[in-house]
């Protein structure tokens, strides 16, 4: 059959639609060019002449719904897709609001719109902030989660520090990204170790926490580390998507046998969002993504410290992660990067009593006082937290 004259009139799309925005760089017509481009390369990416007429050139193709200019050299660009364009998986959702789009630059995704038929093929969290809650039994103040550092200690050492975090009364302890299957930590020993030294501290101290270990790797080996941690006693898992790819996450928040929270770590995800002109603004980054995929606590830089974000992209993050998506429930955001008790006070104001401070190192300046150290940061966040009389 001739070039581009396939069957399109057998193709049966729905009419509803998904809907991606752009921050575009350039002039009126660059902006323009872009958006009308972003409709091709986002779905068929072919020359014109090749587009057959029929169902392909009007309704498989993008839309471009609005374009506005922000500034001369700024426009905002809303383009639509069919729905039947995703299949359930985050690589196609991935792929479709900047998988080539990405290699272009000055085209930024800035927001999604999915319909609810969307949202419930996709993962989402298994707990969400309320199910976490729940699992911890701590309906109200902010959680607290200590990490396990650094790189080099042996896994007794690892698990000797985790039980005093855990004595400190911490709600989450959660590996260093760098901890992987090193010959001098080995996985299987570390996961055991720490986590029957967590268990051990919870019933001293009477309270939940939950040991969070890194799984890494190619998918067979990640899988069978989660498979052993959760046999080991681990209560959550760390992954970092921007490694093992945002399907990983959302295959382990599927398996019914594994049933462990999951935490999303920023690592290899930077050069996404580090230029404003181009890539996944951080709302979408750490806040939708992780969501859509399965992850129930997204860790992400905070600002005031030597990233480049700033608090208004921490408050959308915040936003992107509680704002009604269909049956997604919401999930926690963090407040991380050597993360002092001077900033409780800043951080719950901006985000309220809904998020997980990370702790810094700055606790363990006094290494024998680190227990009272984490004991005494608890109690200044529920101090700042707590109703008043």
């Amino acid at each position: 059959m001739p070039n581009g004259s396939s069957r399109s009139t057998d193709l049966q799309f729905s009419g509803e639609r998904f809907s991606v925005e752009y921050r575009l760089h350039g002039s009126a017509a660059d902006a323009r060019r872009r958006a009308d481009l972003l409709c091709i390369d986002q779905t068929v990416e072919a020359a014109d002449h090749v587009i057959p007429s029929g169902a392909i050139r009007d309704q498989l193709l993008g839309r471009v719904i609005q374009l506005e200019a922000l500034t001369p050299e700024s426009h905002r660009a809303v383009v639509s897709f069919p729905i039947e364009l995703l299949d359930g998986t985050m690589s196609t959702l991935l792929h479709m609001i900047i998988g080539m789009a990405g290699l272009q630059g000055q085209i930024r995704v800035t927001d999604l719109s999915l319909p609810d038929a969307v949202v419930s093929r996709l993962t989402g969290p298994r707990f969400g902030s309320r199910g976490l809650r729940d699992l911890l039994r701590v309906p109200r103040r902010p959680l607290i989660c200590a990490v396990l550092k650094p790189l080099g200690y042996s896994p007794q050492q690892l698990a000797e520090l985790a039980h005093e975090f855990a004595l400190g009364e911490v709600d989450l302890i959660k590996d260093d990204q760098s901890l992987r299957d090193h010959p001098f930590c080995r996985f299987e020993e570390r996961v055991a170790r720490c986590a029957e030294a967590v268990a051990k501290a919870s019933r001293q101290t009477g309270k939940r926490c939950l040991y969070a270990p890194h799984v890494s790797g190619p998918w067979p080996s990640l899988m069978e580390q989660a498979a052993k941690a959760t046999q080991a006693g681990a209560g959550a898992l760390l992954l970092c998507p921007g490694l093992t790819g945002f399907d990983a996450m959302t295959s382990l928040a599927q398996l019914s046998s594994l049933s462990l929270p999951l935490i999303a770590h920023p690592d290899f995800l930077g050069s996404h969002y580090v230029t404003s002109d181009s890539g996944i603004a951080p709302a979408v980054l750490f806040g939708l993504l992780p969501r859509l995929a399965g992850a129930d606590i997204t860790i992400y830089p905070t600002y005031g410290l030597n990233y480049p974000i700033s608090e208004q992209d921490c408050r959308q993050i915040a936003a992107a992660c509680r704002r009604a998506l269909g049956g997604c429930p919401p999930i926690l955001p963090t407040a991380a990067g050597r993360m002092t008790a001077s900033r409780i006070r800043e951080m719950v104001t901006l985000y309220g009593s809904d998020l997980v401070f990370i702790l810094g190192s700055d606790l363990r300046r006094e290494p024998t006082h680190l227990r009272s150290a984490c004991l005494d940061f608890l109690r200044l966040v529920e101090a700042e937290t707590s109703p008043s009389p």
